[in-house]
């Protein structure tokens, strides 16, 4: 049996379209016509689904705001879809968690092709985890609730922030070049721009060594990568 893929779109046309096209490639195709339904749909059948191919402009809530809900608690890939092309909602999505994203119009051909690329990249968040909480030093990063703490302060971070730093944590004093963390927490199919690496490590930091009382834990090794560590 195929992969299952939720579609949610408001476009009944495109929706019988899509449908159509996905059951020819041996998908399994649940659909939602509105953003409430498709939150609703993947509670109710969350272990079943494999992909959501989500819009960005729907009724009751917006795909962003689908988007969000569900990387509280999954890490189930999804490619938004936008009739704009419009670079904010892009980075928006992408910084959110959305794995891809595809420009309306398009063709149904490179859809499929980027549904089978992110659904080949690993799927670190959903793996069994042996441990569940990270400590270092005053850093707690806590898997089963999605939370990371620097002493009393809850640090908000996005979902690829998330997998960064647990990326990092799970071999703290360990230093990871840019490829290995690429790889580790965007795939080894990522065709972007290698310095997306540096560009999260900044994130990162700009959150987690913030505090002028706190000492530095992500620290650079010229010439190699990154490392979380309480050693500079």
């Amino acid at each position: 049996m195929g992969k299952t893929v939720l579609l949610v779109e408001d476009e009944k046309g495109l929706v019988a379209s899509l449908k159509t096209e996905f059951q020819f490639e041996d998908y399994q195709v649940l659909t939602a016509f509105d953003g409430l339904s498709a939150v609703t749909i993947f509670n109710q059948k969350q272990t079943e689904i494999d992909l959501l191919i989500l819009d960005w402009m729907l009724p009751k809530l917006d795909g962003l705001g689908v988007l969000r809900r569900i990387r509280r608690e999954s890490d189930v890939p999804i490619i938004m879809l936008t009739a704009r092309d419009y670079t904010g909602d892009k980075v928006a999505g992408l910084t959110s968690g959305a794995d891809d994203y595809v420009t309306k119009p398009f063709d149904t051909e490179e859809l499929l092709a980027r549904m089978q690329t992110v659904l080949r990249r690993p799927r670190q968040m959903q793996a069994k985890e042996t441990t569940s909480i990270y400590k270092l030093d005053d850093l707690t990063l806590n898997i089963d609730k999605r939370q990371v703490m620097r002493g009393e302060h809850n640090i908000q971070l996005t979902q690829r922030e998330f997998r960064l730093l647990l990326a990092l944590f799970k071999d703290a004093g360990k230093t990871f070049t840019r490829d290995e963390l690429l790889n580790l927490v965007w795939g080894v199919d990522f065709d972007g721009q290698p310095n997306i690496v540096d560009v999260y490590i900044r994130y990162l930091r700009n959150k987690i060594d913030r505090f002028a009382d706190k000492k530095k834990l992500i620290h650079t090794v010229r010439g190699i990568g990154y490392v979380l560590s309480v050693n500079d």
